[in-house]
Parts: structure tokens; C-alpha cells; sequence
């Protein structure tokens, strides 16, 4: 029987590269996305490039618990992943003391609640075959404050934290939880900062960072995977 992750916001960025390195293993993949073409585009290309493996995709706006609970129930009636890649996300720029009023709130519900209620969708299934792999998407924002960082950054080391917790809960039930950690990688995010694209990282280098977390044996796990651009942070 084929194995499968579900990787939340799958059609861009760090999310598209790590579905496209599962698929290539024969993976069958869950994904969302707020943005139906994308998701249609998204799929048409990994059935093409990945002949066998099964696509669901869904759109959904995970910073809606609603919409977190109807996309985990849609994909539990199709089976529990073997991998879950908390990878959704949003980056708004502000100062605590003068973002705009409601930022906090939505850059908390797309990042961390997502991940703490999609999470809980799936844990419990998990823990009772004894085995499964959790990954959270976090960022170097988490480890080290910078200004303009704002709610994003509180986000990212909220996110940290509560991956800690899941790590120190799931130790005797086989399941591994590891944070991932990318400093700048050359995504949407960085749109038209006028910085060179060799400065950042590769979307594809932290998929196949993620890839080789998970092919550890089970005596192991990475914790926390930090990666950084060879230069340095930006």
C-alpha cells in the first residue's frame, strides 16, 4: 500500500517542493490551497510527472477553523497520512507596537492555530498505529527577533514551542515531530525585495532536507532541522 503526506498550502514555495520530492518517491499526496488553479495545475502536473500515485486536493483558507475541520475530515475519509508538513502560512512586515489592527490575529490563525488543529485531526490515529512523521514549518524568525518581524515572528516561536510539546508527547508512541527551520528561501514572500536570487535558499534544497529527516530509522529523529542561505541570514 502506497504512502501519503498531506502538506498544507502544497502549491507554492517550500510546500510545492516538498510535494514534488514525496510524489517522486511515490507518495500519494494531500493538499490545500486557497487558490483553485493552482490546486487543478498543481495536480494535472504530479499525476503527469508521477505516473500511479493519487492527488487529492482541496481548497480550503486554514486560517478558518471551519475550513481546517472540513479538510481533515475530507481527507480521513480517505485515509490517515503517513507524514503531515504543518507548512501553511502567511507574512505580513509590521512592528508589535504599530501593525495594522488585525494582523496578529489572522498571521496567528493561518500559522500556528492551523497547524494546532490539523494536528489534532490527525494525532490520535497516529499514536495508535504507532507510527507517523510530524513536521512544522517554522523559520530562523523563531530562533532570533528582528525588527519589522512582528506577528509573524511571535508566530514562528509559538510554533516552535508548541512542536517542542508535541515532541515530549509522541516520544512513547513512535511517532517522530520535527520543527523545520528555513532562514531566507527564494519564494512569493520575497516578491520584489530587489535582493539576487543566489542570496536565498532553494525551495528545493529544504524539501530534500525534509526528505531526509523522515528516512531515518526508527531508533532516530531530527528535532529541529535549522538551514540557513551559505551567506548567512538576510
Amino acid at each position: 500500500m502506497p504512502k501519503s503526506i498531506l502538506v498544507t498550502g502544497g502549491t507554492k514555495g517550500i510546500g510545492k517542493a516538498i510535494v514534488e520530492r514525496f510524489a517522486k518517491e511515490g507518495f500519494d499526496i494531500f493538499t490545500c490551497s486557497r487558490n483553485a488553479h493552482d490546486l487543478d495545475l498543481l495536480k494535472s502536473k504530479l499525476e503527469k510527472e508521477n505516473i500511479g500515485i493519487q492527488v487529492f486536493t482541496s481548497v480550503a483558507d486554514l486560517s478558518n477553523k471551519e475550513e481546517v475541520d472540513r479538510f481533515s475530515q475530507e481527507v480521513k475519509s480517505l485515509g490517515i497520512p503517513d507524514v503531515l508538513v504543518n507548512n501553511t502560512g502567511v507574512f505580513l512586515p509590521g512592528a508589535l507596537h504599530d501593525e495594522p489592527e488585525g494582523n496578529f490575529e489572522f498571521i496567528m490563525q493561518t500559522n500556528l492555530y492551523s497547524a494546532y488543529y490539523l494536528t489534532r485531526a490527525f494525532v490520535k490515529e497516529m499514536m495508535a498505529r504507532k507510527s507517523g512523521h510530524i513536521f512544522s514549518m517554522g523559520s530562523i524568525a523563531g530562533l532570533t527577533a528582528y525588527p519589522n518581524g512582528g506577528s509573524y515572528a511571535v508566530s514562528k516561536w509559538a510554533m516552535l514551542g508548541m512542536t517542542k510539546c508535541l515532541r515530549e508527547e509522541l516520544k512513547p508512541h513512535q511517532v517522530k515531530v520535527t520543527s523545520i527551520l528555513p532562514g531566507a528561501t527564494f519564494t512569493d514572500s520575497w516578491a520584489g525585495a530587489g535582493i539576487p536570487e543566489e542570496r536565498f535558499m532553494k525551495p528545493e534544497d529544504v524539501a530534500e532536507s525534509v526528505w531526509g529527516a523522515y528516512n531515518l530509522s526508527p531508533f532516530s529523529v531530527v528535532e529541529e532541522l535549522i538551514i540557513r542561505p551559505q551567506l548567512g541570514d538576510l
